[in-house]
């Protein structure tokens, strides 16, 4: 069996029921981030790390700088996800011997304007030479207070589902100038319950499934209300991938007032309810269309 005929969930579900889950643990894998105990009162510790790889996160031609702040900005999002708080930053650059020393400064500098951008300082890292394309890998370590961290598996029946921003469009280059929504987040998790969230890395259509997995629970969703960039199809909101705009579910009762405030604290930046959490024996979902899965060609 290929992986491509696994998938990445699939592959995880195998790789990760063989791992040990150790003392201090909160929060292990599956998620957008793991969480630890600190030692300090009140808080954990969050540490996530990512990577980029020429030809499947970003093209040859792409320009450097945008590929440095697609590098960093891509675990901030899961940051986000999480209601965490990034503090410092490692870089591993994978890059063969015959690439231009420009390349790599202009990379750098792309990754340090992120970095500067969410006040977090790059401590660290490793370089290697590789006979194919380049990889940029970033791991970031950071904070979330223990009353305040969110995670995916938290989702309740009945909660409506919200999404920030637009969706779709990910090839006309918003996967590489988007921002990561750690002000919304903690916004968010400061004036409400957050029951479930996570960042749209892969697409609505496939990382909704995901955390109504995590919460044991089935979906519906309001095709026709998925706010989306100008241009693209509802299909293209659901599917393209890459937004990294904040998926959550809150409870019903609360709605209404986040609707309220939202556009005050954030009048330049929508907010959408799509639908809700449902029990998983009331709607299946089948047709609902898939975004991107790891190891499985579009």
């Amino acid at each position: 069996m290929k992986l491509r005929d696994v998938g990445e969930d699939r592959l995880l579900e195998q790789l990760l029921a063989k791992l040990r889950a150790g003392p201090g643990i909160v929060l292990g894998p599956g998620d957008d981030c793991a969480l630890v105990d600190s030692g300090k009162r009140g808080l954990l510790d969050v540490l996530k790390t990512d990577c980029l790889v020429e030809g499947i996160h970003f093209a040859k031609s792409t320009a450097p700088e945008l590929v440095g702040w697609k590098a960093m900005a891509r675990p901030l999002s899961d940051f986000a996800a999480m209601s965490a708080v990034p503090q410092f930053a490692l870089v591993t650059l994978i890059v063969p011997s015959d690439r231009e020393l420009s390349w790599v400064k202009r990379l750098y500098r792309g990754i340090e304007k992120a970095a500067r951008r969410f006040d977090v300082s790059v401590v660290g890292g490793e370089t290697s030479d590789i006979g194919g394309p380049a990889v940029v890998s970033l791991s970031i370590t950071g904070f979330v207070e223990k009353k305040r961290w969110v995670g995916r598996g938290g989702g309740q029946a009945g909660d409506d589902l919200f999404v920030t921003g637009r969706l779709g469009g990910t090839l006309r280059g918003q996967h590489l100038r988007f921002i990561p929504r750690i002000a919304e987040s903690r916004w968010l998790t400061e004036n409400f319950p957050v029951h479930a969230m996570m960042d749209l890395s892969d697409g609505l259509g496939t990382d909704l499934p995901r955390l109504a997995r995590a919460s044991g629970l089935g979906f519906e969703v309001d095709e026709a209300a998925l706010p989306r960039n100008r241009g693209c199809t509802i299909t293209q909101a659901i599917s393209d991938g890459e937004d990294y705009e904040l998926l959550f579910a809150i409870s019903p009762k609360n709605s209404l007032s986040l609707l309220s405030r939202w556009p005050k604290e954030f009048p330049r930046f929508p907010l959408t309810r799509i639908g809700r959490l449902n029990r998983k024996s009331k709607i299946e979902n089948r047709k609902f269309p898939q975004g991107y899965v790891h190891f499985q060609k579009r």
